[in-house]
Parts: C-alpha cells; structure tokens; sequence
C-alpha cells in the first residue's frame, strides 16, 4: 500500500518509491528503493504497529492500563476486542480469550513474552506505582532496586500473567 504522498516512479534501473522524506529531505529506510517491478513491498522494512493482549476479564484488564496512563473505558460493556491509539502511533489491542479462541481453537496463555516497559520520570514514582499496581492486582515479579545499568527498575505481572517493567534513571 502506498502512502497519500508516495508514487512508483520508474526508470532504466526499475521502479522505485517517491515520497517519505523528513523535513531535511532524507528518507526513512522504510522507502527503499527496489530492484524489480512488483518487488516494492518486499523493499519496505517492517514496523511495529501493534501490541495485542490476550485477555481473561477485559474490566480488570482496562483498570490496571488506566493506572499506566491508558485512555480506556470503565466499562467496557460487551465489547470483546477494544484498541488504542498511543500518541506515536502504536496500537494496544486487547481481546478476550473467547475472540482468539475463536480463530485459533487450541489457544492457551502462557507466561513471558513480550513486556511493555515504562518510564515513571522518578526513582520514587517507580516504588510508588509498583505499589498501586500490585495492590490493584498485578504479581510482583521483581520489587523495585537500583539496577547496575543506572536504572530503579521493578516488574510485576498484570491479571493475566503479561510483564510490565517500571523503571526510572537513577540520579547522577
């Protein structure tokens, strides 16, 4: 898919993809050139675009996320998938363990995998926030401490076994 400001262009050498420069007139390795006609999908790097959460109660599920930040509803009615929008662009997508096992029958969750990481601006917000979110729920996988690599850093488990690490840059 092309983006509103981007064309094929081609030439001797093949086609390649216009548009998706900055500001400065660089452009991103996302709009490499290609070699061969047909080809320019392939050029294109892959880009995070969303973090999906398999869910058991999409209500305990949303009150820990508005406890990080999160614009979510109180009440998420009948709903079964619900996503957002994050201000880079990113996505978070939740769905319940009914609509994934409806596509993939044999679905179990498991424990790991991915962890969503957040700056709590203060060493003291990092305990303070380890503190709500364990007391709203969440496992405590790591109590908060002075990491060696300069960070007070901790990491809990919402409801539904997902890691959440809370961190902050230790002064000087």
């Amino acid at each position: 898919m092309l983006l509103a400001d981007q064309s094929i262009e081609y030439s001797r050498h093949g086609p390649s993809l216009s548009g998706g420069a900055d500001a400065t007139g660089r452009v991103s390795e996302t709009f490499k050139t290609v070699q061969a006609a047909g080809n320019y999908r392939r050029g294109m790097t892959p880009q995070l675009s969303m973090i999906g959460l398999a869910v058991a109660d999409l209500s305990r599920s949303f009150d820990i996320y508005r406890r990080l930040g999160f614009d979510l509803p109180a009440d998420p009615g009948q709903e079964k998938h619900h996503e957002i929008t994050l201000a880079g662009g990113l996505r978070v997508a939740w769905d319940t363990l009914e609509v994934i096992r409806s596509f993939s029958p044999e679905f179990t969750q498991g424990t790991g995998g991915p962890s969503m990481a957040f700056d709590c601006g203060t060493p003291e917000a990092v305990d303070a926030k380890f503190s709500e979110l364990t007391e709203a729920g969440c496992a405590a996988e790591s109590k908060p401490w002075d990491a060696f690599w300069g960070q007070r850093y901790a990491v809990v488990r919402d409801p539904d076994g997902h890691g959440i690490e809370l961190f902050s840059a230790l002064p000087g």
